[in-house]
């Protein structure tokens, strides 16, 4: 597996796992499970998807070390701030039965991040997350929480796909030395993404799916991904993108597909900032 090296020196594979939106916890423990099986090491999961208990037991069902996984998981909103975040990390620990998580983000840039933020450097401090970072932040909320703290974020995972390629902040992450991490890689399917003319045709070339193509894509740009499927055939479909190489013109292509807009919602949305602050979830 490819990794990439955090800001911190820390091994991130630069391809991996998620299991966002797999709320039966029997299907996501044998997802996960299937997905050790093919040779995932990344495991990408949060508190707000509420099953992180899977997760853990897919991981100790395994016969993969848990120290060659590489495990991700994330802050909701309503546990920001510096003790929430304390109690929220520990919360999560006990459901993913580990005693250490490689990665922690907070998962919205609202609330009390600061104060989650101080709480997450005490804890990277002590050892209990090996990384720690962010999601869904713009620049300007990235490069904000950078000059108010010590630590600078390890990784900034957002909204990235053909569709909504985020150069300027690729640009800035890089810049900044935070790791670009791509959620939503094929857009939930959206835009007719797995049948589109010129990712199909790329795909021809090399005899490899769309979806294929769109990994390799971000991989190519140093970008981690952790495509979600339930289907283990796929899941393997997903894993087998190290063994062919796009072009330069290939990559251009697939640049004129970029529309400069989420697919989804803006962070920037009163509304959306609203429900995502008021939400009341049982995590």
């Amino acid at each position: 597996m490819e990794t990439v090296k955090l800001n911190n020196g820390l091994e991130m594979p630069i391809l991996g796992y998620g299991v966002y939106q797999i709320d039966d916890l029997e299907l996501c423990e044998e997802c996960v499970y299937n997905a050790l099986e093919t040779g995932y090491r990344l495991i990408d999961t949060a508190a707000v998807y509420q099953n992180e208990e899977a997760v853990g037991k897919a991981i100790n069902r395994s016969n993969v070390d848990r120290e060659d996984i590489f495990l991700t998981t994330k802050l909701w909103v309503q546990d920001a701030g510096y003790e929430k975040t304390t109690e929220a990390f520990e919360k999560s620990l006990q459901r993913l039965d580990t005693d250490y998580i490689d990665l922690y983000l907070i998962h919205q840039p609202f609330g009390d991040v600061y104060g989650s933020w101080r709480a997450m450097e005490e804890l990277y401090e002590e050892g209990k997350i090996k990384a720690i970072g962010v999601s869904n932040f713009y620049p300007d909320r990235v490069k904000d929480l950078i000059i108010h703290n010590k630590v600078v974020p390890a990784v900034n995972q957002i909204e990235t796909h053909p569709f909504y390629q985020r150069k300027e902040a690729h640009k800035f992450l890089k810049e900044e030395g935070v790791q670009h991490e791509s959620w939503g890689p094929f857009a939930e399917g959206k835009n007719d993404i797995f049948n589109n003319e010129i990712l199909t045709a790329i795909g021809k070339k090399y005899d490899k799916t769309a979806a294929q193509v769109i990994l390799r894509w971000l991989i190519q740009r140093d970008v981690v991904v952790i495509p979600k499927t339930v289907h283990q055939a796929r899941m393997e479909e997903n894993f087998n993108v190290f063994d062919f190489e796009l072009s330069v013109e290939d990559i251009e292509k697939i640049s004129e597909l970029d529309t400069g807009e989420t697919l989804f919602f803006s962070h920037r949305d009163p509304e959306m900032v609203e429900r995502l602050g008021t939400a009341e979830l049982d995590i």
